[in-house]
């Protein structure tokens, strides 16, 4: 197996465990330049929420989309975006990246600006 099919993989397992939860989950997707965060419904068939390093707002204040800095600013976006959908308590979905780096950045941004996981 390549690094690619393992993360997916790892992936899979994941959001079968969140779908028992029944709960909305916080998608995150990294790619060498930019990350990108998504609230799904429990259902996963609707977007509540989403923030990435490419959105004019939060790419004023950063030089590079690929850093972790990039990565705190779209954690702050993405709670704030769904607690203004309503949304507080989330399932942490890191689509089978490694915890730590840009994806462990994003989580604790999101969790200091008030989303539960």
């Amino acid at each position: 197996m390549d690094k690619k099919q393992t993360r997916l993989r790892r992936a899979r397992k994941t959001r079968a465990r969140i779908a028992e939860l029944k709960m909305a989950r916080l998608c995150v997707y990294r790619t060498n330049s930019h990350i990108y965060a998504q609230v799904i419904d429990e259902t996963g068939s609707r977007v509540l929420a989403s923030a990435s390093s490419l959105e004019a707002d939060v790419r004023a204040n950063l030089a590079n989309g690929g850093n972790v800095a990039a990565a705190v600013v779209v954690g702050k976006a993405i709670a704030e975006k769904a607690k203004a959908a309503g949304v507080s308590q989330v399932a942490f979905d890191r689509s089978g990246f490694k915890y730590h780096g840009r994806i462990k950045a994003l989580a604790d941004a999101a969790r200091e600006n008030g989303l539960v996981f």
